[in-house]
């Protein structure tokens, strides 16, 4: 009623001048009415893409030329689809019908109003959608090479031939998982007291890791194809490690170490004797990719810290002590040993697809022999055979034989 005198000077710019002075009261009420509802019509040219929300009613706010705010209630389509980001499309008149807000006076519980309601469930629903949409994306597999472009000793250009054709013959260097079958004074209990001496042996040695793993692959290959009776087999041992030594080493020990080492149980002579003998056996083949080939290869596309990585050579380690787990490829165990310290440091299944390129594997593939390294990583510490423990709880091997290992593998499907 009493407008400042301001406002009405700014009705006055706005609205003919015959109006002011001579017309009506009544007549610039119509004027005023008749441009809100040209404001209201302009609603109904609203993007096909931006409204395809829903058929609840939605509230639309819109200020009049006059400054004046009024509030609309909207009926659109029901069926929620994703939004889209598009630039309006003026030409596209949609069929909604606008109602003043003051028609619509349903109130729910609380005298919450009912498209209030409405506009929190399209909402809702409008960040449900996105989540489903996120969830579905397809996690991208990283080229783990790129950073490495650079640098000769990587073989970038040529890595995956390498590792394709190290696929190709790794089931040459594995040997039968029952072959303890052929002898006749050694067992399967032997083996493992002998291979759990090793890793002591190898470790008070400071020798390097490809050795360990050669080493072993030389006694199990040897072992299939000749039998050996029980006092030999300790030379067959230390003279498997003298051969690995001089295949990987820089500095190699002496053979009078490794009889150092048998607290003399053993003469040069036979040492010697028995290094040709291995070596005939198997003619000389000692180019084979071990458990520790893929072991780096795997954790470099596992993007592994140096927790993870300590973490996997531990259960490999005490993996190669069990006679049981020779039914396993090399590349299976390697993978399935990164596999179950992720799930041991995480404590849930972590399993990526950059992993899952890399190492041919999936997830499933890998459970069975990743339940049976849980429990190996269960009673590593427990009964007489704990060298792999000891060796890892040092601190130089970052005390990963104390890390608790991923029990809840073995409650799953």
């Amino acid at each position: 009623m009493g407008g400042s005198k301001e406002n009405q000077n700014h009705l006055g710019s706005l609205m003919p001048s015959s109006n002011l002075q001579g017309g009506s009261r009544m007549e610039s009420v119509k004027l005023m009415k008749e441009m809100t509802q040209n404001s209201r019509r302009a609603l109904s040219n609203i993007n096909q893409n931006i409204m395809e929300a829903t058929q609840k009613p939605c509230v639309v706010n819109r200020t009049d030329p006059f400054g004046y705010t009024a509030q609309t209630v909207q009926h659109c389509p029901e069926q929620t689809k994703k939004l889209s980001l598009l630039a309006p499309n003026p030409s596209y008149h949609m069929n909604c019908t606008i109602t003043d807000i003051e028609e619509y006076e349903d109130v729910g519980d609380n005298g919450v109003p009912e498209f209030v309601k409405h506009t929190e469930a399209m909402l809702d629903e409008i960040d449900r959608l996105e989540e489903v949409e996120m969830e579905d994306v397809e996690e991208p597999v990283m080229d783990i090479d790129v950073c490495d472009a650079k640098d000769p000793l990587a073989v970038v250009e040529y890595i995956d031939e390498i590792y394709e054709f190290y696929r190709k013959i790794e089931n040459t260097s594995c040997v039968s998982p029952d072959y303890m079958a052929g002898q006749f004074d050694v067992n399967e209990k032997m083996r493992a007291i002998l291979i759990d001496w090793l890793i002591e042996v190898h470790y008070k040695f400071e020798l390097m890791e490809e050795t360990l793993y050669l080493a072993l692959n030389l006694i199990d290959r040897f072992l299939e194809r000749q039998a050996v009776i029980r006092k030999k087999l300790q030379l067959v041992g230390v003279t498997a490690m003298l051969i690995a030594c001089k295949y990987e080493e820089v500095s190699v020990p002496t053979v009078e170490d490794f009889i150092l080492i048998t607290d003399k149980a053993y003469k040069r002579e036979e040492v010697l004797n028995m290094e040709k003998l291995v070596m005939n056996t198997l003619q000389f083949n000692l180019c084979v990719p071990t458990p520790y080939v893929f072991m780096r290869r795997f954790l470099k596309a596992a993007q592994s810290d140096k927790k993870l990585e300590l973490l996997s050579f531990f259960i490999i380690e005490l993996c190669l002590v069990e006679y049981k787990m020779l039914k396993f490829s090399p590349s299976l165990l390697a993978a399935a040993a990164i596999y179950t310290a992720q799930c041991s440091l995480y404590q849930f299944k972590q399993w990526t697809k950059t992993s899952e390129w890399y190492t041919n594997y999936s997830e499933d593939q890998l459970l069975e022999c990743s339940r049976m390294m849980v429990t190996f990583h269960q009673k590593a510490g427990t009964g007489k055979l704990t060298g792999v423990f000891r060796k890892y709880s040092t601190w130089k091997y970052g005390y990963a034989a104390n890390m608790k290992p991923a029990l809840f593998l073995l409650d799953s499907d």
